[in-house]
């Protein structure tokens, strides 16, 4: 019997290795079946789905060069060849519930996004003021972060920089 594209067939496994499993078909052949045809569900050890001597159905994907390209997926009956193991989709509002609107966000952490009316400085020269000196103690804390863990703007010798 010739063995043609599109054929199912069974065959007895005869090795594993971590990227398949050959599968020794009639008229003394032998096909591969690759880790990505062997289950509808990702597979991380293909010895948890086959086993040596194991009598399978395969269907043949493709001849080349004498090598026979096998699946075990495709080789299911059509309405279990649909991948198996999706995570269900969830439904994270609950249905009695309304939906209501999530709180406005006020500044994260101490720093301030707005100016609050209480600290607002009254002219120009007290906003840019407390600008600098803002900055000036970010880029201080930047600097000290920094040199704390071995980064600074010139090479120390180890390579960093």
């Amino acid at each position: 019997m010739a063995i043609e594209v599109g054929m199912i067939l069974e065959g007895k496994v005869s090795g594993i290795t971590k990227f398949g499993a050959f599968v020794d078909l009639p008229d003394s052949k032998t096909g591969m079946v690759h880790i990505s045809e062997v289950a509808t569900t990702f597979i991380n050890e293909i010895g948890d789905y086959v086993k040596l001597g194991q009598v399978v159905k395969v269907k043949v994907l493709a001849l080349n060069d004498g090598k026979i390209s096998l699946s075990m997926k495709q080789a299911l009956p059509k309405d279990q060849q649909k991948r198996g193991d999706k995570p269900q989709k969830q439904n994270f509002r609950k249905q009695h519930q309304p939906y209501k609107p999530a709180p406005p966000v006020t500044s994260p952490g101490d720093y301030e996004w707005q100016n609050s009316r209480k600290n607002a400085p009254s002219s120009f020269e007290d906003m840019m003021s407390k600008f600098k000196q803002t900055s000036e103690d970010k880029m201080s804390d930047l600097k000290r972060g920094g040199e704390s863990r071995g980064y600074s703007r010139r090479g120390n010798g180890n390579g960093r920089k």
